[in-house]
This record gives C-alpha cells, sequence and structure tokens, in this order.
C-alpha cells in the first residue's frame, strides 16, 4: 500500500486544506501500511461547490448514457479486481477469499443491476390530468463504513449517478484506500469533473460538515445507530433528506421439518462472513426445542472449522476485526453473555493461540441464550452466534421480532409456502428463505431502528429523486 497525499475534487487530485493525516492500520499485524490526508470542512466546501457546480450538466446527462457509465464503472472494478481484493483485506482483514468473491463482486453486480433498472425507469408518468416527473434531488452526501468499504460507496454513489445526482463521499477513516481506487476508476471511466468527490476524514469533522451542509440535497449514511442518530440531528437544522442504514440483530429461524443440518451449516456461514462484521447477519439463530441439541452440536461443529488466520491466505476463512476497539468490544460481549448466562459451545473471550499480532477473536457459538440476554439484543459485530430454542411457531415469531432492529433475517422449512407465510410476519427489511441468495436488485433497508429508506435497484435510485406534479 502507499500513502495518498490528495483529495479528488473537481475532477483534480488536490492538497487538503488540513494538515493532519489518517493511519492505516493493518488489523492482522497491527502495522501502519498508509496513511491518507485528513480532510476538514473546508475541504467539505470545496467539494461541495464542485459536486453542486457539476449537477446541472450531468443531470442533463441522457439516462442511456448514464447507465453506460455505470458499465464502464462495473468494468474498472472487474480490471482491479485483484488490487481492490487486496487493497480490502489489508484494510479491514476480510479473507482475501471473501474480498473477491464477495467485497469486490457485490458492487460489480449493484452496478450493472442499477444500469439495467435505469435503462427500463419511466422518469414521468400522467395521472389522471398530471404530469408526474421525477428529478434529481441535486448533490448527495455518502458517509459510509468499514465494514464492506468499497460496496457501500457504489450502493449510494450508483443509485445517485443513476437519478442524476452529483456526490461527495466520505469513506470509512478506517478503510479509505479501497475508495482511492475506486475514484481511480470513476476517473478512467471518464466521469465528468465534480460528478464525485472524496473527502477522507473523521466523523466529527469531515461527516459532520457534510450532514449539516446547507449545499447538500440528501444525506444518505451507513454506520451505527448511534452515529446515524447524530447525522440526522445535524441534517435537520437544514431540513436535509436523509437515508440511514444503521445495522442489524437478525434472526434465523429453522422450523421443525427444515433439514437441519443445512440450515445450521448455512446460519453459522452466514453469521460468520466478514468476521461478522455484517450489518445483515443472522447471529440469532432460532431452533425448535425438539432438535435444540443437536442444533447446538451441529453448530460447534461448523463454527470450529472458522478458525482465524492470516486473511492473505486463500484457504482462511476467519481473519481479524477491523480494529482493535472492534476486537474488544466483542471479547467483552462474549464475557458479558458468559455472565447472563450462555454456555461457550465453542471460542469464547479468550484470544487465539499463536496470533499474538493483530485482532482477532474466536469463532464463538453461544447455547442457552435467553430471547432478552444482551447477546440477543445488540449487536456484536463479530464472529459471535447465539442459539436460542422456541417452543412453537408464534414463539419463534414473538422472538424474531424481539427487537430493536428490523434489517434481514431467515427462514428454514421443507414448505416452502409455509416459510413464505413466516416470512411475511417477520418485522424486517428482507427475509432469506431457504437460502435465498441475495439479489443486487432488490431493495435493501430495515424497520425500526436499522434505520430509513433503502438502497440499491429502483429503490436506490428513487432515494435521490424529487418528485414534481404538472397540471395540464
Amino acid at each position: 500500500m502507499e500513502d495518498r497525499t490528495e483529495l479528488y475534487i473537481g475532477g483534480d487530485w488536490v492538497p487538503s486544506l488540513g494538515q493532519s493525516r489518517i493511519e492505516v492500520e493493518n488489523p492482522a499485524t497491527g502495522e501502519i501500511v498508509a496513511t491518507v490526508p485528513s480532510g476538514n470542512a473546508e475541504d467539505v466546501d470545496r467539494a461541495v461547490a464542485a459536486a453542486r457546480a457539476a449537477a446541472p450538466g450531468w443531470a442533463a446527462v441522457p439516462t442511456s448514457e448514464r447507465a453506460e457509465f455505470l458499465r464502464h464503472i462495473a468494468t474498472g472494478i472487474a480490471q482491479r479486481q485483484d488490487e481492490l481484493a487486496r487493497a480490502v483485506t489489508t484494510e479491514m482483514g476480510c479473507p482475501i477469499t471473501v474480498a473477491t468473491r464477495v467485497q469486490t463482486w457485490l458492487p460489480r453486480a449493484v452496478l450493472t443491476t442499477t444500469a439495467d433498472t435505469l435503462d427500463a425507469y419511466a422518469f414521468e408518468t400522467e395521472i389522471g390530468n398530471s404530469l408526474v416527473v421525477r428529478e434529481p434531488a441535486g448533490v448527495v452526501g455518502a458517509i459510509t463504513p468499514w465494514n464492506y468499504p468499497l460496496h457501500q460507496i457504489v450502493c449510494k454513489v450508483a443509485g445517485a449517478l443513476a437519478a442524476g445526482c452529483t456526490v461527495v463521499v466520505k469513506p470509512s477513516e478506517i478503510t479509505p484506500l479501497s475508495a482511492y481506487l475506486l475514484l481511480e476508476i470513476l476517473e478512467a471511466a471518464g466521469l465528468p469533473a465534480g460528478v464525485v468527490n472524496l473527502v477522507p476524514g473523521l466523523g466529527p469533522s469531515v461527516g459532520e460538515a457534510i450532514a449539516g451542509h446547507p449545499d447538500i440535497d440528501v444525506v444518505s449514511f451507513t454506520g451505527s445507530v448511534r452515529a446515524g442518530r447524530r447525522v440526522a440531528e445535524v441534517a435537520a437544522a437544514n431540513i436535509t433528506k436523509v437515508t440511514l442504514e444503521l445495522g442489524g440483530k437478525s434472526a434465523g429461524v429453522v422450523l421443525p421439518d427444515a433439514d437441519l443440518a443445512t440450515a445450521v451449516k448455512a446460519g453459522v456461514a452466514n453469521a460468520f462472513l466478514n468476521g461478522g462484521q455484517t450489518c445483515a447477519a443472522c447471529t440469532r439463530m432460532l431452533v425448535h426445542e425438539s432438535q435444540y441439541d443437536e442444533a447446538v452440536e451441529l453448530a460447534g461443529a461448523q463454527a470450529a472449522k472458522y478458525q482465524p488466520g492470516d486473511p492473505l491466505e486463500p484457504a482462511t476463512r476467519l481473519g481479524p476485526l477491523a480494529s482493535g476497539a472492534q476486537r474488544d468490544r466483542v471479547r467483552e460481549f462474549i464475557t458479558t453473555g458468559i455472565a447472563e448466562g450462555a454456555r461457550v459451545v465453542t471460542g469464547g473471550a479468550e484470544p487465539p493461540e499463536g496470533l499474538e499480532r493483530g485482532y482477532f477473536v474466536l469463532p464463538t457459538v453461544l447455547a442457552d441464550v435467553r430471547p432478552e440476554a444482551t447477546v440477543a439484543q445488540q449487536e456484536i459485530f463479530g464472529p459471535v452466534l447465539s442459539l436460542i430454542r422456541y417452543s412453537d411457531e408464534e414463539e419463534a415469531v414473538a422472538i424474531a421480532n424481539d427487537s430493536d432492529y428490523g434489517l434481514a433475517g431467515a427462514v428454514w422449512s421443507a414448505d416452502r409456502a409455509r416459510a413464505v407465510a413466516f416470512a411475511r410476519r417477520v418485522r424486517t427489511g428482507s427475509v432469506d428463505v431457504n437460502g435465498g441468495g441475495f439479489n443486487p436488485a432488490a431493495p435493501f433497508g430495515g424497520y425500526k431502528r436499522s434505520g430509513i429508506g433503502r438502497e440499491m435497484g429502483v429503490f436506490g435510485i428513487e432515494e435521490f429523486l424529487e418528485v414534481k406534479s404538472i397540471q395540464l
């Protein structure tokens, strides 16, 4: 990795007006691998001004041409896939195989499906004597997290560009390197100057400057509830539209007629994907009391296969957590779970043997977890799976919905109609039935404290549109 000395504003690589730097750490070793500028409010002002100046021209670009730009960007990501995957692995610890198959595949899929959606989207419709016109909202401020650093930026940028908006991006200070590579790809795709701008920096400086900027029309944020609440508070001063994706505590429900071994194996893989640092992960596994003991045994055996190791090794399935603070937080949750009565099936809060450096956590399965326990209610964001027993379907629904979050979920059953009927009763933004695959054209977002608004597909475009009615 190399140091970065500039921001990307108005189609040029320019120095920051501030003097501070951000150190990018490799969480597998604790070593500093690069530094980037830590922008400030004045840098945000410049970026917003550039985006505002570019907005009319970009809004006037025909939708077919905007779609082609998205496809060119997807091609650029494919061409630099290995470099991007290595950057993600180095800056946040995702195993290289997952970084290649998921962290770089998803952004390409989002870009191509958004382009396809844009080709078919009707920006004008007639309702009675009214012409209803959907117009670009203007300038979008995108504040993104560290767990899927490339994908989360692309989710926001793809929808905004498709809508005809311009963007100012603030990547997470933990994972800015992949954002720099993406901006190089955007530049190579010939995106007009000012359409997308990059200002790395800290939340209290750059994040708040974006959220509170009077010339930003939409703020799109992904991150924690605490930070999302602050973004909404700051944006409210200007009555700025806000979209928020704030995480989850999703339940994977195994109904008694399901293939238990398949459901448990898939459930463990889902919970441990990306080191458990996935907002939609089903970190609560609900199993009928008649199958519970068998499920606990199966889950422990599966989790033992996820031994932590060097994330650059292709065989590694579980890398480090993204930071020392995150590692400590996850270990504290495990300790709390045990204190509240959970039984450790495998793993625990102890440091893994042989990994003295880096921010590793043992893959952990906790059994006999009560629905109201801390580990069943709060988002842990690490490789920790809680198993909860239920007595009947009504109780399973009640436990699944007993959460401040409502992002995702899963249900397994031999009867697809039964599973779909159960899924309809779960108050979350998405539910996977029998391992249904992720669909980048479908809306992604949640109920309750999981956020406001949706990303991807037609819904992801419409978050960045204003609606006007013209009476004829």
